[in-house]
C-alpha cells in the first residue's frame, strides 16, 4: 500500500461533477486522513433540528443557526461537536473536553460538562452523523476527480450562511478553483 498524505483538518469541496446527492455542494471537513481511512462532517446541511431538542446544555454555545447540522450519511443517530477555541490553546492551555484536529479546530467531547469549555469557545457546531471512507476509498475519489482539497479557515465551522459556503470557499482560491464558484445551481437552464 502506498503512504498516505495526511489531509486532516483540510476541506474536501465536491465538484459540479459529483454525481452523490449526499454530497451536491458539499464541504467536508476532514477531521481525520490517514491509511485506515477517513472521516469528516459536511459544514453546510443544516438541520431543521434546535440543538436544544437533543443536547439542551450545549445549545447556547453554538453559533446561529444554532440548528444541528447533518454531518454526513454514516451514523445519523450520533452526534459530533466541532469546536474552534480562538488561539488554538497552545500546550497546557488546552481546555478539558477539546482535542485539537487542525490549527484552532478541534473535536468537543460533548459528554463533558458544556462549562468545561464555556469560557474558552469561539465557536461550535453540533453535527449528527458523519462522511467516512474505508482505506484508499477517498484517495480513489480525489484521483477521479470529485473533490477539490483546500485549506480550511476556523470561521469555516461557524459560517452563518451555510448554504452560500460551497461558493464562498472556492471564491477565495486564487487559482481557477475561484471560477468554479459561479457554476450554475443547474447548468441545463444555460
Amino acid at each position: 500500500m502506498t503512504e498516505v498524505s495526511s489531509l486532516t483538518g483540510r476541506l474536501l469541496v465536491a465538484t459540479p461533477a459529483l454525481a452523490d446527492p449526499n454530497f451536491d455542494r458539499a464541504v467536508v471537513l476532514l477531521l481525520d486522513h490517514d491509511e485506515e481511512g477517513s472521516l469528516g462532517v459536511v459544514l453546510n446541511r443544516p438541520t431543521p433540528v434546535d440543538v436544544s431538542d437533543i443536547l439542551e446544555g450545549w445549545a447556547e454555545l453554538t453559533g446561529e443557526p444554532g440548528v444541528v447540522f447533518q454531518g454526513g450519511p454514516v451514523s445519523l443517530d450520533s452526534a459530533l461537536g466541532v469546536a474552534v477555541i480562538p488561539g488554538g490553546a497552545d500546550g497546557d492551555r488546552t481546555p478539558l473536553g477539546w482535542r485539537r484536529v487542525h490549527g484552532a479546530i478541534g473535536l468537543v467531547d460533548l459528554e463533558a460538562p458544556p462549562e468545561l469549555l464555556a469560557s474558552a469557545l469561539g465557536s461550535l457546531r453540533i453535527f449528527a452523523g458523519y462522511a467516512g471512507w474505508g482505506p484508499g476509498q477517498l484517495e480513489d475519489e480525489l484521483a477521479e476527480g470529485a473533490w477539490y482539497v483546500v485549506e480550511s479557515e476556523p470561521g469555516d465551522v461557524s459560517s452563518p450562511a451555510p448554504e452560500r459556503l460551497w461558493r464562498e470557499v472556492l471564491r477565495r482560491q486564487r487559482n481557477e478553483l475561484a471560477m468554479v464558484a459561479t457554476y450554475p445551481d443547474d447548468p441545463s437552464l444555460n
